[in-house]
């Protein structure tokens, strides 16, 4: 057993005095050893996980298109996956540690993506006085409702990488700053009550910040490609300054961007990206906005939304507070759960948990089989 451990482990040997090593990996739990390596155990435990299978029907930018070649989340994940693979072995980092945080970092999305978590978080507030975040419910979930409310007992590199990915916030240099489990646990708590901590979240690992950057390029190109499709916008639309930078196809702007961190960031502390393919990157994210986000969905289809998500919110919170054991809530979701989440969870964040984790179609369900019964 001794030798079937060392060889899957033995990668440690080579890698980069900046990678994290698998004997770093903490857990919050102790639990015994198998053969496989900490972060290669995450990894199994995200792909298994019960939320990770929901990614097929989760909207990545488009919503209720019957183009079966636009992305979901599902299809984001594994592309994010790969791009930071290929970023990590060319820097000789921990590229275990990179796939458990690109598999799991959007386990946390809503139904109808971005515009979903925005109508969620305006009712987490109200209702609780707490933002709602993707990538601090992706945490959430790992760490609480997973495992029938149990949690997956993930490493704290994981957590960390996954908490402090997102890509929406954009620089040229991505340093890991040290942080204990403790340091840790309070900075997640204050992603539920403080916004301004969520702008300057920073990945404890070089591997974190190889995936925060991957986030960007894997969808920058991409929900392009997706928009076109749909007739959105044409490749002509995108201005050329930034296609003389990045390229003017998906393929041609991971290449470049991926080369350029790879050659800039190459032996280390920090992943970085050239000025040039730096500004290049925020001018297209802010076209990207402009013409494709902006654009994803019509007003009528933001209203629609606003009152789905209030309409299944209020059904399910007046049935947790009847203990309404025969409503869907309890069938498919709290009836299974243990009793430490039952107990430490308020009932508007049970049915938070439980709309956060729906996929788009079976919220849409939902909401029909609510208002046909009204």
């Amino acid at each position: 057993m001794d030798k079937i451990f060392e060889n899957m482990n033995k990668n440690d040997l080579n890698l980069s005095v900046y990678a994290t090593k698998n004997n770093a990996a903490y857990r919050f739990r102790s639990e015994e050893k198998d053969i496989r390596s900490s972060f290669f155990r995450d990894i199994d435990r995200i792909i298994y996980s019960l939320s990770y299978t929901r990614y097929i029907d989760k909207t990545q930018v488009f919503s209720n298109t019957t183009n079966d070649n636009i992305s979901k989340r599902m299809t984001h994940v594994q592309m994010v996956s790969k791009i930071a693979r290929t970023i990590g072995r060319a820097l000789n980092l921990n590229e275990d540690l990179i796939e458990a945080i690109a598999l799991g970092h959007d386990l946390g999305h809503v139904p109808f993506g971005h515009t979903g978590e925005a109508i969620l978080n305006r009712l987490s507030v109200e209702y609780t006085g707490r933002m709602f975040n993707h990538n601090v419910h992706s945490v959430r979930t790992l760490m609480d409702i997973e495992n029938n409310g149990k949690g997956s007992n993930i490493t704290l590199q994981v957590l960390d990488g996954i908490l402090c990915h997102n890509g929406e916030f954009i620089v040229d240099q991505y340093y890991p700053v040290d942080r204990t489990p403790e340091q840790f646990l309070d900075l997640y708590e204050q992603c539920y009550t403080d916004s301004a901590v969520l702008k300057t979240l920073r990945p404890m690992t070089l591997e974190g910040c190889v995936v925060r950057i991957s986030d960007i390029i894997g969808y920058i190109g991409r929900d392009i490609e997706d928009a076109i499709r749909l007739g959105v916008l044409s490749l002509d639309d995108i201005p050329n300054n930034i296609i003389e930078v990045l390229g003017k196809t998906n393929r041609e702007i991971i290449n470049t961007i991926i080369m350029d961190i790879v050659g800039n960031s190459l032996d280390q502390p920090y992943i970085k990206m050239s000025n040039r393919v730096y500004n290049a990157i925020k001018e297209l994210k802010a076209f990207n906005y402009e013409n494709v986000y902006n654009r994803a969905n019509t007003s009528d289809d933001l209203k629609r939304y606003e009152e789905m998500f209030k309409v299944v919110f209020e059904h399910y919170l007046n049935d947790v507070k009847e203990k309404n054991n025969t409503s869907d809530i309890y069938q498919v979701f709290l009836g299974d759960m243990d009793d430490r989440y039952l107990i430490n969870t308020s009932d508007e964040q049970q049915v938070i948990d439980y709309i956060a984790g729906m996929t788009d179609d079976y919220f849409t369900n939902q909401y029909n089989k609510i208002i046909n019964k009204n």
